[in-house]
């Protein structure tokens, strides 16, 4: 159990205490863990000597060699995550300052959703690394498991929660970087990704390549498709005319919401919905993360389905 009285963890400004507030909500009723470290890997050949088992010959060694060898294995008790948050501007949306800060944004959103795995691995002293996306990736750092390191991970979201509101990026390489990414984590790692698709949505066949790279070497990857539901799935704006402005080219356009909504919902269901239904064809697990249900909304019901 995570001993929340760790003066070493009430150093944390609000976004680790809320995400260690939603971590103690559920952590008690999960039976166990929803993430398992262990896994056992192929590591090298030695001769079979005999009188051994024969469970663990290499038979198609055998075939081409004549001689008999034993595989050998290593255990790993622990889980390297990765967890790769989209920083581009259309995650600012809705920019509601008078709610609570993780609403705010599916930014926000998103990174208080990461600060809440952040804590879950440290208990688990799994290892831990972070990816941040703009028109560039950055911030992509190692995966350690100490304190540290935990501690460093979650000051680089606190000072991003800033930076994205004065410096948002212009135009995000989501696909890009994501097929970066995959070539440099280890292999058998976790993947958390925390995006609104919408640099991808255009291109869906490119972005499901992309998570099929970083699937390579055993990988797990978990998409966390950030929305706002409400406004941009039901496009409910109510029938008063409206200025839309682009978050990322900042163009302009006035409309009655009423006059398109039907035609918008139509051609974002066509746009998102080759995302969610191939997702999973491609072993990775699409999770919908409306911000409007909050962290608990959301996590409570994937915890409980990873942890059965």
């Amino acid at each position: 159990m995570i001993d929340w009285n760790d003066k070493r963890l009430q150093q944390f400004g609000y976004l680790g205490l809320r995400a260690r507030q939603v971590v103690e909500g559920f952590i008690t009723g999960l039976h166990k863990s929803p993430f398992h470290g262990f896994s056992v890997e192929f590591s090298e050949h030695r001769q079979y000597n005999s009188g051994e088992s024969t469970r663990f010959i290499d038979w198609k060694l055998f075939a081409r060699s004549e001689k008999l060898f034993i595989k050998r294995f290593e255990e790993e008790t622990n889980l390297r995550c990765r967890l790769i948050i989209d920083g581009s501007a259309s995650m600012l949306f809705p920019n509601d300052s008078s709610k609570p800060q993780e609403l705010q944004s599916k930014y926000n959103f998103s990174v208080f959703l990461a600060a809440v795995f952040m804590i879950i691995f440290r208990h688990q002293r799994d290892a831990v690394g972070l990816s941040l996306v703009s028109n560039e990736l950055e911030n992509h750092t190692a995966a350690k498991s100490t304190f540290i390191h935990h501690q460093y991970l979650m000051s680089i979201l606190e000072k991003h929660l800033e930076k994205v509101k004065k410096e948002p990026a212009p135009e995000t390489q989501l696909i890009p970087a994501l097929h970066e990414i995959a070539e440099r984590i280890h292999r058998r790692s976790m993947v958390i990704i925390f995006s609104d698709l919408f640099d991808a949505a255009h291109n869906p066949d490119a972005l499901l390549d992309a998570l099929q790279h970083l699937r390579h070497n055993g990988n797990e990857v978990i998409l966390f498709h950030t929305l706002d539901r409400k406004f941009e799935e039901e496009f409910e704006f109510g029938n008063m005319p409206h200025k839309f402005i682009d978050l990322e080219n900042r163009s302009v356009i006035k409309i009655r919401p009423a006059e398109i909504r039907e035609m918008y919902q139509k051609n974002f269901a066509r746009l998102m919905d080759d995302i969610r239904t191939k997702s999973p064809q491609y072993g990775v697990d699409y999770v919908s993360a409306d911000i409007n249900l909050g962290l608990e909304g959301v996590l409570m019901p994937f915890f409980a389905r990873r942890s059965m």
